[in-house]
């Protein structure tokens, strides 16, 4: 149940493709990054952030959680990823979903937790996917549904998230013959219903 973290030349959206300088410069805070050197990251990814970049949003929502170049602010972090999650940005919906979750800079809530990783398992999110088949098992804010859970494990198992097979195989134990198939129905339903471009 991790938050999307930093993303690399693939989470480039393309409107950062359509202007060259800009995907340099964030190509050169991501490599600072990578590198540890948080202070330049933070120096390159600020701008594109307030520019409005969701990527970079996400990014530096990402070093305010961990206080990666800048003092630790959960505000500030939910303040960025919430731009990000505003216009769609599926690793910034799941990151509000986690921060409400877990409780950071909120109090924790379930509910909204459900909701914003809902926008992104929605959009195939393997990580919000993953979060949650993990709130349906343990039934936080919800009742405990492995149906559900093994929907959404499954999902992210599919998209290549070693944790939500291992959970998935966990939850399997606990459920019926019947459970299991209506978990399966139902995922193939929900990847029949988003082929992926």
């Amino acid at each position: 149940m991790k938050i999307k973290l930093w993303l690399g030349a693939t989470g480039l959206l393309l409107c950062l493709l359509a202007h060259p300088v800009v995907a340099g410069q964030f190509e050169d805070a991501v490599a600072a990054y990578h590198r540890q050197d948080y202070q330049t990251a933070f120096k390159l990814t600020k701008p594109l952030a307030e520019q409005g970049y969701p990527a970079a949003e996400v990014n530096l929502g990402w070093m305010y959680s961990n206080g990666q170049g800048v003092p630790q602010d959960y505000a500030k972090a939910i303040d960025w990823f919430r731009k990000a999650a505003e216009q769609g940005n599926e690793d910034g919906q799941n990151n509000v979903g986690y921060m409400y979750d877990k409780g950071f800079g909120f109090r924790q809530n379930y509910a909204k937790a459900i909701e914003w990783y809902s926008k992104a398992a929605e959009q195939g999110n393997g990580n919000a996917q993953n979060n949650l088949g993990a709130i349906y098992a343990q039934g936080h804010g919800v009742p405990q549904d492995y149906v559900q859970a093994h929907v959404w494990f499954n999902l992210s198992a599919a998209g290549g998230n070693d944790t939500a097979s291992k959970s998935r195989d966990l939850i399997t134990k606990s459920m019926t013959p019947d459970q299991i198939a209506e978990a399966q129905r139902l995922a193939r339903e929900w990847l029949a219903a988003h082929p992926k471009p």
